[in-house]
């Protein structure tokens, strides 16, 4: 399963033999929203390992989904793997706050506001290649504290 919450809409795709079957995507708020897709997917499939876009974007929902698919993992002894959002949107800037932009070069995430190319929507990929994700799970934060 891969779950992408870094912006409105969640995404939530199930995948068998690493091809995508089955997708959700919901405009509600994460921490409503997620335990309610999960429950269904529950009664239906069987899961057996999570992926997930640790950042950058909603500082909320990142928080939230982390915490949620962290503790699922663990109560359920499955995998949780991550990668960054720029997975989800072909490498394109990622809303920030204001006119702000999050933007990867060369394996770094920066804040600009001078960008060359426009946001795109996140999408979940077709196929699950399991070497673009990494055991490193921790949501990246990438705004100071106000």
């Amino acid at each position: 399963m891969v779950v992408v919450s870094l912006t409105t809409p969640l995404l939530i795709g199930l995948y068998y033999d690493k091809l995508i079957f089955k997708y959700f995507s919901s405009k509600e708020r994460v921490s409503e929203v997620l335990p309610k897709i999960f429950n269904d997917i529950e009664m239906n499939y069987n899961i057996t390992g999570l992926y997930y876009a640790k950042g950058p974007g909603s500082f909320m929902a990142i928080k939230i989904s982390y915490i949620f698919l962290k503790s699922y993992a663990i109560v359920k002894n499955i995998f949780l793997k991550a990668t960054d959002g720029f997975y989800f949107n072909n490498n394109q800037p990622i809303k920030s706050i204001g006119k702000m932009y999050f933007i990867k070069k060369e394996n770094s995430i920066i804040l600009n506001s001078d960008i060359q190319n426009k946001p795109v929507d996140f999408s979940l990929p077709n196929t699950i290649k399991s070497k673009d994700f990494t055991n490193d799970c921790i949501p990246l934060y990438i705004l100071p504290a106000v």
